[in-house]
């Protein structure tokens, strides 16, 4: 009788165990920033984890503070950020709800810049020249982390060029306009941008290191994430995208192709590649 018993116990467990390995949700929420180097990133996993199986829905965000509580929350699931850097102070605060599930891209670096042709090289030869450069960085929105850095740098340096707040857009026409003309402009921009695609500018040197070093982008998760879902884990875990792509995607998008467009064209380009990544099996 004890055998008996011992042998149902065993089967009950088993057919726990089964039970448990198959009950893996197969919808998974996204949250994503409507950002240039973040939205290509979350398409192209959107993309190997519908083709996974997986049922992918994604929500939209324009603040950091709104999405990291929404993924505390659990109101997303997974989210992709730049922890170490541009979301550092919204990790560090939420962390303990959360897990990093994996790098998906490195190399998000920001700083000033000047078309190729300027003759300088570093932050610290600003001064010398700065009427060529009319007294001014040009900036972008006020409040960002860039003119945080940029800020910094003006102060570190001692620059004597003012540092004009304004817009991500009006930076971008100011840029154009003067490679148009071949002026000496500075600039403050990052990469990945369709802007370090289009046109021939370059990162001045930061010999203080006022600017942060190349930084990764993180898919995480709420705390949890991958026992429940460890085989959407695996498979997210695979998908790496090289910053020049997303640069190269948001090219594309800038020379009037929409954002599932380019992506889609990028999906297809590699797609041994992305079944490569959708194939991965869980242990």
């Amino acid at each position: 009788m004890r055998t008996l018993w011992n042998a149902l116990c065993a089967a009950a467990m088993v057919g726990m165990t089964m039970l448990s390995a198959q009950a893996e949700e197969k919808t998974i929420t996204v949250g994503t920033m409507s950002w240039e180097d973040l939205t290509p990133i979350t398409g192209i996993t959107k993309k190997v984890l519908e083709d996974a199986g997986y049922t992918v829905k994604v929500v939209d965000f324009s603040e950091w503070g709104i999405a990291y509580a929404a993924l505390s929350k659990g109101d997303i699931q997974i989210l992709a950020s730049q922890t170490d850097y541009v979301a550092q102070d919204y990790w560090n605060k939420n962390k303990k709800k959360l897990e990093k599930i994996s790098p998906v891209s490195h190399g998000l670096y920001q700083a000033i810049a000047v078309p190729n042709y300027v003759t300088i090289d570093s932050t610290d030869q600003l001064n010398d020249n700065a009427d060529k450069f009319g007294g001014k960085i040009v900036g972008i929105e006020p409040g960002s982390g860039l003119m945080r850095d940029a800020a910094n740098a003006v102060k570190e340096y001692g620059l004597k060029l003012q540092l004009v707040e304004g817009s991500t857009a009006a930076m971008t026409a100011a840029l154009k306009s003067a490679v148009d003309r071949k002026e000496w402009i500075a600039v403050t921009i990052w990469e990945p941008s369709w802007m370090m695609q289009k046109y021939p500018v370059k990162f001045l040197k930061d010999p203080k290191g006022i600017f942060p070093p190349p930084q990764s982008y993180y898919w995480i998760g709420k705390k949890g994430f991958s026992a429940d879902y460890p085989h959407a884990r695996e498979v997210i875990a695979s998908v790496y995208v090289p910053l020049a792509d997303i640069t190269a995607i948001n090219g594309a998008v800038s020379d009037g192709k929409k954002m599932d467009e380019a992506v889609k064209d990028w999906t297809d380009a590699h797609a041994d590649l992305l079944k490569r990544w959708e194939n991965i099996k869980s242990e």
